[in-house]
Parts: C-alpha cells; structure tokens; sequence
C-alpha cells in the first residue's frame, strides 16, 4: 500500500499534483520509493537535489570523500562553510533542509565488492553520480545480479554520456563496453578538466529518468545513450543492443557475483594517495632544487597541455603533453636524467612508464607534481 501525504506534502508537491503524469497517486509513489545514489559530486549533486525536491521518500547517498576548495566551481550541493567535512555528511544536511518529509541515509564508504550488496539492500534504484570505471562496473553487475535498473551518467570537459542499462528491457552497461579500457586511457576530470554546467546539466537528466522510472511515465532510456555536447549544444542519441555474449547479462554469463573491480580495471577507486610512482622512482620537490642548484643535469619535462603553463610553470622544463609523449620520444638524452612532473603527479607516473617502457633507464616522478613543489619549495606558484 502506498503511503498517504500529509497537508504539509500536499502543499510542497502541489505543482506535481497537477500534472496528470503524476497526480496524486504518482506523488505516493513518488514517496514510497527509494534510491541509492553512488558519489556525491558533480553529478550526484543535481541527482540528490532534484530527487529530494521531487519527494522521493528515501535517499541513500555513498562517498567516501570530503568536500574540496575545487569542488566548488560544480559541486552545487556543498559550500565553502562544508570544506573539509565527509561530502555525505553535508549533502544529507542539504537535502533535509530542502525537503525535511524524506529520509537521507549516508554512507562514508568506498563502495566495493565486499559491501556492495549490504548498502544497496532496499533500495529500488541504483544511480551512478561516480567518476571511475571501477565503480560504474560494480554498480552495473549488482544491478544486473540483483534485477534492478541502474542510471549511468558520464561527464569530462564539455561532453557528457546518460542511459537507463537495465538487463531485463534492453542492454547492459557491459553490453556497451564489454571490457574497461587500459589504465590511464581515459583522463579521469581531475586530470582533464570539466566545464562546471556540464554535471548539472547530465545529472539533472540523470534525475529525470529515476523519477520516469518511478512514475512509469514516458520513454525511458533503456536501450539508448543519449550524448550531449555543450559547445554545439547538441544532443545525439544511440540506439543500443543487447551483446548476447556478455559477460554478466548474457544467457551463458560467467559473472554471477560481484568481483573486485579495482583489480578488473586495473585502476583504483580512491585516488586521493596517487600521484606517486612508487620507491625508487619518486622524487621529492626539494631533492629536485638541491640537485638543481648543484649543477646536476637533469632533464625537466612538464607532462601536462600548454593552456595549464598559464597557471603555473618551472623555468627551464620542456613540454611534452602526455598524449605526444610517445612520439616525441626521440627529444630526449636517454643518458641524461629525467624527471617527469605534472599538476599533482598523476600523469607523471604514467609518462613515466612510458619511458621505462621505451628503455630509458635514468627517469624519476616528482612526487605530487607541481602542487607539492609549491608547497615545498616555491610558495608563489599557484596550486590548482
């Protein structure tokens, strides 16, 4: 039986009552559903806004960062008076100021294979606010194992990805992109960047399809993945298969319980320690000036796009992009020592694999990139 509304909820949800895609009892139903929204973020903020206003009754939110000076610039459901607190914690207080008729559960986890199953028990809707492969795999296979749809949404720079992958009206998430894509492949935002819009913009859609599914109104995107470009403003949708030899929702799938997905992608979950290519290849910011100012020749190359050296920039490093790399190899002394340096060390590590790959043998990371170099050693470069 669904649940009655007060007077209070009538009057918050007038404006749905009168539409008769909704009405009343889609209002109830509105209320007796619930929704697991996995990263509090830039998706997952528009996401858990426009769910909680919407009145959906409960709302599970997982993450397990703190909130950023540079979330901020697109992370809507957090302010600069909740810096430094779990994103969890201060997007539930945000929710249940704007809606105090719902229930917020907040989970300061990483969500993995080990307590997957047990956070998103109950819950009716799995919806991905994340920004890693592993955890989009995740929330596809338990969604598929456990017959719940699962709202995927993608974002970096201008472009954005959305799509309803439910397995028993249309394709799955693996369907669409049967293995990850190698490590380091795809730029995560941290590392490429992302206009502050964009997740509002995807999120909210991302919104929208939860409360469709909820009310059973329209077309959902089931069997489509809707494709928008900010700079021309367009939108472009793909019309999806069900790949019969997948993995998870084919007839003959091998996966029938959740794995560990980090070691699947062959990429961690939280990031927050990366940035470091590990002992021996490391080298610290101040170890890098004392070398420098003893005359040592050491080769500086700065990994990251040019648009970045209008932020900050080393004198007397060479650029080489990351993507060039590869093909501007034959710039370098393979005799000389190297050191590889980005933003925040990221890009470095793999621009150091790179070289190793290519038998170069004197390459160091500095560790933290150019941020830690401002914290150590030269506090007038700008960190970003």
């Amino acid at each position: 039986m669904l649940p009655e509304l007060s007077q209070n909820e009538i009057s918050r949800y007038s404006r749905h009552l009168m539409i008769p895609e909704v009405g009343l009892e889609g209002q109830r139903k509105l209320k007796d559903a619930s929704v697991l929204v996995v990263g509090t973020g830039g998706l997952g903020s528009p996401i858990a806004l426009y769910l909680a206003a919407a009145g959906v009754g409960r709302i599970g939110l997982v993450d397990y960062d703190s909130v950023d000076f540079s979330n901020l610039q697109r992370q809507v459901i957090h302010g600069t008076a909740n810096l430094g607190e779990p994103k969890v914690e201060s997007a539930r207080r945000r929710l249940l100021d704007l809606n105090p008729n719902i229930r917020v559960d907040a989970y300061t986890n990483l969500l993995n294979a080990k307590n997957a199953m047990r956070i998103a028990a109950g819950y009716d809707i799995l919806v991905d606010g994340s920004d890693n492969f592993p955890t989009r795999y995740l929330l596809n296979d338990l969604a598929v194992l456990t017959d719940r749809p699962f709202v995927y949404g993608s974002i970096f720079r201008f472009e954005g990805q959305v799509s309803v992958f439910d397995h028993r009206q249309g394709p799955c998430y693996r369907c669409l992109f049967p293995e990850p894509p190698p490590p380091g492949l795809v730029p995560s935002c941290a590392e490429g960047g992302v206009f502050g819009v964009l997740p509002g913009t995807i999120g909210t859609l991302q919104a929208t399809e939860v409360l469709k599914i909820i009310l059973g109104a329209g077309n959902s995107l089931a069997g489509s993945l809707l494709v928008y470009d900010a700079l021309e403003m367009s939108f472009q949708t793909l019309h999806l298969r069900k790949n019969p030899r997948c993995k998870v929702c084919g007839p003959d799938a091998e996966i029938t319980q959740l794995i560990d997905y980090e070691a699947y992608c062959g990429a961690p979950v939280d990031d927050r320690q990366a940035g470091s290519a590990g002992e021996g290849y490391d080298i610290e910011p101040l170890e890098v000036q004392a070398r420098l100012e003893r005359g040592e020749p050491l080769h500086l190359i700065d990994v990251r796009e040019p648009v970045e050296q209008q932020v900050s920039r080393l004198d007397g490093a060479t650029l080489i992009p990351l993507g060039e790399l590869a093909t501007r190899l034959g710039e370098l002394d393979p005799g000389q020592p190297v050191v590889l340096f980005c933003r925040d060390g990221h890009r470095s590590v793999r621009a150091l694999q790179i070289l190793l790959g290519a038998g170069f043998e004197q390459v160091m990371n500095l560790r933290g990139g150019l941020n830690r170099w401002a914290e150590q050693v030269d506090p007038r470069l700008y960190q970003y």
